[in-house]
Order: C-alpha cells, then structure tokens, then sequence
C-alpha cells in the first residue's frame, strides 16, 4: 500500500498536481482512473471564510441524487419543518344509516407521505364517520397537479422501477406494490400486495442454491398489458423477500389499493372509480394531513426517494405560486428562494428537483455555499438530521461501518451511470464542522468508492482512537 502511495504521488508530483491535492486523494484518484478534471470538491469547515481543499468547484456536474439537498433545504426554509398537507374527503348526496348515496371524493393534496398504512387510517376515519356502504361513484381528484403524463420508461428504459413512477397530487405509496417472494417446497411463492384485482402474476420462477447477494439479478420481470410475468432464478438462502414495483399509473394503483382496503375495512361498494375533479357542489366531510415536512424531508434525503422529491419541488411552486402546481412553478420557487438567499447559482439547471435527470447541473462550489448558509436558517436541524448517516441508516449504512469514522458524517449520496457524488457535513476529531462535496461525472464512476472514503478520512482526521 506505502509503495502504491508513493508511486501515486510521484505520478501525481510529475503532472504538478501534488500541491493541490493531498497524497492520500491524488493515490485514490490515480488509482481510480478517473481523470481530476471530471471531478469538483470543496473541503471547508463552517467556521472557516477559505476552504481547506478545493478542486475543480466551479465545473458545473450533474448531481444526481445530490440535487435533493437544494430542494429539501428550499422547502424546509420556505415552508418550516412543520407543515403539512392535506387529503380531503368530501362528497355529493346524502349519507343516512351508514350508507352514502352519492359521489366520495378523494381530492390529492399532494401528500408526499401517504403510505399504505396511512391510507388505512384515512379509511378507517372513513368507516368511523359512521359510512359503511357507498352506492355511487367515487372520484379521485388529481387536479392540485397540472403535469404531463410520462412514460415511466423513458429515462432509462426500466418502467417497473418504483423511481420511475410520475408524481401525482393523489398517490397511495409512491405508486409502489410489494412483490412478496418465499421459497415454498420446491417452488418459489410470489404474491402482490395487496392484490391488484386487475393483474395476474405468472410466476415461473425456480429455486436454486446460489447465495443471497444480488438476488434480484436473477430474476426476469415484465408486464405485458395486466400481466406481471416472473422468470429466472431465486436463491433459496433468501428466504422471504419484497421487490417493490411500479406497475400501474397512479390512479388506478388508488382504485385499486382502495378497493382492497376498503372490503378488508368491511366496506362494500357498488359503482366505478375514475378520476375527475370534485364537483362544485361537493361537501367536506374530513381532512387527512400528512406527516410534517422534517419526517418527509427525512424519507427523500435518507432513503433519496425520487417520487417524493418530484412532488416536493411541485409543491413549492404551488404554496409560492398557486395552485395547481407545475414544473415551472416548482423550478422558478427554488430559484426565487435561492435569489432571496443571496445563493446566486449561474451554473444551476434544474428539471425535477430530485437529480433523477441527464440535464440538472450544479457546481461543488454552489453545493458547498448552501450547506453553508444552511445553519442561518431555523430549519437547520431538521434538514441535518435528514442525511444519512455514515455507517448507520440509509444510504451510507453499509460504508465504513465498522471503522472510526462511522457516525462521525451525514452525507446525501447521488449515483447514476457515469455519476458518484456526496455532499453534506463532517465532524472531525477536533469536533469542528466541516462541509464536503465531491461531485464525480465519469465513465468511470463507479469505481470513485475508495476516493470518496479517503476524502472522508482526511476530513475528520485526526479522529478519536
């Protein structure tokens, strides 16, 4: 390893880079193979006015995942780590003896959080406001939203990923179904959940002794009109495990998912779910918030949910522009917050807002400045607590676990062909803050895990023994 360091530096002393870069991170990068001019890093600690290491800061790079640091720290100072928002219920005719004779509506809110499990409690209020039998229609709202239908393969050809599903303002789980598969006998046992009435599942499956690591490479998926086909192979050292799918557009997943929950719940109904909007004459019947913007915020940047970052940019632009929310609304509020904040970012080219894009570009320098200014804001805590912490929880939870400088960083990941970024904040054994960014465009990329961790290291060394 000494060796290898040494011919790295030398190399790196024969190009005149070694006054700019430590050892440590010209070995990393020599060894990547990744050349130093497709990369941007800022090292600063907050107490600082220079950085302690900087190269490349002011190259404008594609973010990824990254990019939800803008957009959960706009919504969070913007907004304040309490808000919330609503479902409403309402509807049109009577409701007598437990019976409502009539149109149920379900108006979307844009509610980031509605889950399964919450989508059970917002029937189940249904159900305790006494309605047991609906006998008409019911209409699910989507009109908060004013978006273009996508085609959920057109960013990388791979429509049953769950990142891949189009955000709506009515949206039960991210548009996510749990694909439940066992082994059973001989046989390997797979099931939707919850059932889909209107999908098959041909399950074609076979058993085999190989180990668990990268299961899902063996499996084949595809939908071919309601039918889910499954070939290939699934290891039987697995055990029971869940692929989430994104199978059908988001109002019939709700008509689905509401059909389920509702008999389960011991409902009945007798007529059609369709979208539309609510009609004028319709009564409130109830509210359902959403949990508060911290845990959302917590969700998109622990676990980079794509889906739930769309939709937060979206509602931005309708909280500062009016309803209904659009893209451009959504983009030109992070850029009106960015301007009030004095974050000027020439070079910033946003799309969606969660970095799930080949167009959005910003700079480690401009990254660097907002993680900056981020403590000014009140709302600092809760956007901090919402990174991944290294070694421990979400996407950082397998990297470097085991060694001294697990907890010690929360650091929001980005990752897609050709990209592999972080940036967020460290805490070195002196116990000062510090703020990393290292942004990664390359063919190869994936190969910058050893970069990024000797980045890490020389950010909080000397640490703690």
């Amino acid at each position: 390893m000494r060796l290898r360091l040494l011919l790295a530096c030398l190399v790196f002393s024969h190009l005149g880079f070694a006054d700019a870069l430590p050892p440590e991170i010209g070995a990393a990068l020599q060894q990547s193979g990744i050349p130093d001019t497709h990369l941007g890093l800022v090292l600063q600690p907050l107490d600082a006015a220079a950085p302690q290491l900087a190269w490349g800061e002011q190259r404008s790079l594609n973010p990824a995942s990254v990019m939800k640091l803008v957009t959960t720290l706009a919504a969070l100072d913007s907004l304040g780590p309490a808000h919330s928002w609503k479902t409403r219920v309402l509807y049109e005719g009577e409701i007598a003896h437990g019976v409502l004779k009539g149109t149920l509506i379900l108006q979307g809110g844009g509610d980031p959080s509605l889950t399964l499990e919450r989508f059970w409690l917002l029937l189940r209020e249904l159900r305790q406001r006494g309605i047991r039998e609906i006998r008409g229609d019911i209409m699910l709202d989507q009109t908060f939203y004013l978006i273009e239908p996508v085609d959920p393969g057109r960013f990388d050809q791979l429509p049953l990923k769950p990142y891949n599903a189009a955000p709506a303002a009515l949206m039960v789980s991210q548009n996510a179904v749990a694909l439940r598969l066992a082994p059973e006998g001989r046989k390997v046992r797979a099931a939707l959940e919850p059932t889909l009435a209107t999908v098959t599942v041909h399950n074609q499956l076979g058993l085999d002794d190989q180990a668990c690591n990268g299961w899902q490479d063996g499996l084949g998926l595809s939908l071919d009109g309601r039918a889910l086909r499954l070939m290939g192979r699934y290891p039987s050292s697995c055990g029971e495990r869940t692929l989430w799918l994104n199978l059908l557009p988001p109002n019939e997943t709700v008509a689905e998912v509401f059909a389920a929950l509702w008999r389960e719940l011991g409902g009945t109904h007798k007529g059609r779910i369709l979208p539309g909007p609510a009609p004028a004459a319709a009564q409130a019947l109830f509210e359902f918030d959403s949990q508060p913007l911290s845990l959302i915020a917590r969700d998109i940047n622990t676990y980079s949910n794509n889906v739930m970052a769309k939709m937060l940019l979206l509602n931005l632009g309708a909280a500062r522009y009016g309803a209904p929310a659009s893209w451009d609304k959504g983009v030109r509020a992070i850029r009106a917050w960015l301007a009030e904040k004095r974050l000027e970012m020439p070079e910033l080219v946003l799309e969606n807002g969660a970095g799930l894009s080949r167009i959005e570009r910003i700079s480690a320098a401009s990254l660097a400045r907002l993680l900056a200014w981020a403590p000014q804001s009140p709302a600092y805590y809760a956007f901090a607590a919402s990174l991944p912490v290294l070694g421990q929880n979400g996407t950082l939870k397998s990297r470097l676990k085991d060694s001294p400088y697990a907890g010690r960083a929360w650091l929001k990941t980005g990752s897609l062909n050709g990209v592999r970024n972080l940036a967020g904040y460290v805490l070195d054994g002196q116990g000062r803050r510090k703020v990393l960014v290292l942004l990664i465009n390359h063919d190869k990329a994936e190969a910058a895990g050893p970069l990024q961790e000797a980045l890490i290291r020389l950010a909080v060394h000397p640490y703690p023994q």
